[in-house]
């Protein structure tokens, strides 16, 4: 490295204005764009290449940095690092930007000014000081953003296509990453997309794609149900296609992993959560064959009163059961198959994981022995009177049991008969059994299963809404 690591051989990012000499700057590099090119006015049938990267080197200060030149400059340039790398930058150009048309494209900054990089002038170097790299690399983990504005996935999803080619934040973990494809352009430019799903504790699956190599590569370096990122400035598209909502990186976008927020730590502990607490003790529970019988189970709640006991309860981690005499608010099983589907393991019917396809619980069972189906997997929402319980888990055999068909059945049916069958259960006074699992880790603070749900005897309901048999 051609300079010390001492903090004053380096202009602070927020210090920066035009009439310094030959500054020398430090940072981690949070976000970065692939290479383009574009034509040459001053030559006419050459091209001038170009990228751009943002690095920051405290908490609240980052800057964008521009580069242009001849291809093998900047190609070789754009090369020698990555996002997370700590780069030196000497005698780059300060030059003052002009917020309002450079933020259209390119991440917004706190900084009044950007970096220009000359290939005559100016050289980055990657840091290889540790000093240095303990104190930049923990920048790496802070979004750009607030990190309580943003979007959640059922949010996104609930406001649809009002949202149609807004830029946002969003906050949410990875399920799966998919393999990166490649394609030819119309002008024989070559191509390439990677979509990731994501999820929350309002939404189990929802796509983000990646359009840049830079986005893609980053996007590989994450570990399926383990990791969290606050993607800041993604554009929100309807895809008409698969008639869903969609996430796209762009220029603009900063994408922070496992970022260290409060918000962030809720979601951990969702996942850690949902991978340990509810779905170990589901395995386990139906390892051991022991099915609930629903005659055991007696005490009737409101939604309100539920609530209540779950977010100021006693503390216990002992399942609560009980009885809720109300309807099914929210079904949306004619929207998206992939949406009330999941595959299951055939030895202990829990969920597998989708990339794979392979069940993460059954590892001391050869692969030989092991099999999937496909198995109901739907999040639906429970009002009576007094309010709503949110993404209760309609699954599998019970799913079938309320639906009244199976998934093969269900998987024939057209868009109109599945939208009729819907209608049939929607709004209906039902007597629906339910197992609660209290979670102070979850946003809702626990997580709800149905246990069934069928149409209410008008006796029953009545003296339920009379208040007879409340708990």
């Amino acid at each position: 490295m051609a300079y010390s690591s001492s903090a004053r051989d380096f202009v602070a990012l927020s210090d920066l204005h035009p009439n310094l000499a030959r500054p020398n700057v430090i940072g981690v590099v949070i976000g970065k764009t692939d290479v383009r090119s574009f034509p040459d006015r001053k030559n006419i049938g050459s091209e001038r290449y170009t990228f751009n990267f943002t690095i920051r080197d405290s908490p609240t200060y980052f800057i964008n940095v521009q580069s242009w030149g001849r291809e093998e400059y900047i190609r070789s340039l754009s090369e020698s690092f990555r996002v997370g790398d700590c780069v030196t930058i000497e005698n780059p150009l300060i030059q003052s930007k002009e917020a309002e048309r450079e933020e259209k494209f390119n991440p917004v900054t706190p900084s009044c000014y950007k970096l220009l990089l000359s290939e005559n002038h100016s050289v980055v170097k990657t840091s290889l000081c540790y000093e240095t790299d303990t104190r930049l690399l923990p920048l790496l983990h802070l979004p750009v953003k607030d990190p309580q504005d943003y979007y959640s996935l059922g949010d996104i999803v609930a406001n649809g296509q009002s949202l149609n080619g807004r830029i946002l934040n969003v906050l949410a973990a990875v399920m799966s990453v998919g393999e990166p494809k490649y394609f030819m352009t119309a002008d024989k430019r070559k191509g390439q997309r990677c979509e990731v799903k994501l999820f929350d504790e309002t939404e189990r699956s929802f796509p983000i794609v990646c359009w840049d190599n830079e986005s893609i590569q980053l996007a590989q370096s994450w570990i399926p149900q383990e990791t969290v990122i606050f993607a800041s400035d993604v554009r929100i598209n309807f895809d008409k296609f698969r008639n869903c909502m969609t996430a796209t990186v762009i220029s603009k976008t900063i994408i922070t992993t496992n970022p260290e927020t409060a918000e962030a730590n809720v979601l951990f502990s969702f996942i850690k959560d949902s991978a340990q607490s509810g779905a170990l003790h589901d395995r386990m529970k139906e390892q051991a064959n022991e099915p609930i019988n629903l005659e055991t189970i007696v005490d009737v709640y409101t939604v309100e009163q539920l609530k209540e006991k779950a977010l100021q309860g006693d503390g216990k981690p002992d399942p609560v059961y009980g009885i809720i005499y109300g309807y099914i608010s929210t079904l949306d099983i004619d929207d998206n198959v992939s949406k009330v589907m999941r595959n299951r393991c055939s030895i202990c019917r829990f969920v597998v994981n989708e990339m794979s396809n392979t069940c993460t619980f059954c590892s001391d069972v050869s692969p030989e022995s092991k099999s999937t189906f496909a198995s109901f997997d739907i999040l639906v929402d429970v009002t009576d009177h007094t309010g709503t319980l949110h993404s209760c888990y309609l699954s599998d055999c019970v799913a079938e049991e309320t639906l009244g068909c199976t998934v093969h059945e269900f998987l024939m049916l057209e868009d109109d008969q599945k939208t009729a069958l819907k209608w049939q259960l929607l709004l209906e006074r039902s007597k629906i059994y339910f197992k609660v699992t209290l979670s102070p880790n979850w946003r809702t603070g626990m997580k709800v299963n149905l246990l069934s749900c069928k149409l209410a005897d008008p006796v029953e309901a009545s003296q339920s809404l009379l208040g007879r048999d409340w708990k």
